[in-house]
């Protein structure tokens, strides 16, 4: 098992007012979470065989997504693994009042170690690649195969969506709207690009939408291309 960096000790307030458990929380649960909230040999046991399952749902979900993903070696993967492990832990760590007991505490864990591997893999995947400020061409909305007329209305509406693009977006929405609706960058990835958070970059996309919405609505034109996903 790697290395993991824990706190020493944990604040005052946790140990003074432990959160009550749910009385219909299995018992199987209940010890896990009695023994992660307790002190010395019991909790840093408990931490080594939470560490073990996220290594676990970390190299399950890797092994998955692994056709997907030639250019990486076992070193490499492993390492993967125990990363998002490691980060995993943390994050169940500080949210262990935020268990509420609708599963398993070992189901709700697995979910940690998935969901760090499935975003490391997803950056691993970016990694040295180049985000593009602007589509490469704006035949990515196109539908082929249409007759002439349908052809020249559709290159219209293209036209006037791109235009208000770069009129009407600030330079922040057109660059988080390309990468997420046009390029197709993860999100997990343009978030550590541009050192934000998922969220931040949802509430750009969300706004810029709108602000096309409003902007093809005067225009006349239905919001079809805009549509969320």
């Amino acid at each position: 098992m790697s290395a993991v960096t824990l706190p020493v000790t944990r604040p005052v307030d946790d140990i003074a007012a432990p959160v009550a458990l749910s009385p219909s929380l299995d018992e199987e649960s209940r010890a896990w979470l009695r023994d992660l909230r307790s002190d010395g040999s019991t909790r840093d046991g408990a931490i080594a065989r939470l560490h073990a399952l996220l290594v676990r749902a970390a190299r399950f979900e890797i092994a998955r997504r692994r056709p997907t993903l030639p250019h990486l070696r076992g070193d490499e993967l492993d390492d993967i693994a125990l990363e998002a492990a490691d980060d995993a832990l943390m994050s169940v760590l500080r949210r262990l009042d935020d268990f509420r007991g609708a599963s398993r505490f070992t189901t709700w864990v697995y979910k940690f170690g998935l969901l760090e591997a499935a975003v490391k893999l997803r950056k691993r995947a970016w990694q040295g690649r180049e985000i593009p400020l602007e589509p490469e061409t704006w035949n990515l909305f196109a539908s082929a195969g249409l007759e002439p007329d349908a052809e020249a209305e559709q290159r219209e509406l293209l036209g006037t969506l791109q235009a208000a693009i770069g009129e009407q977006l600030t330079p922040h929405q057109r660059r988080v709207l390309l990468a997420l609706a046009v390029d197709g960058v993860p999100i997990d990835v343009l978030a550590d690009r541009l050192d934000t958070t998922r969220g931040a970059l949802y509430k750009t996309l969300h706004d810029a939408r709108r602000k096309l919405r409003r902007h093809l609505d005067e225009c006349g034109l239905g919001p079809e291309l805009l549509e969320e996903n």
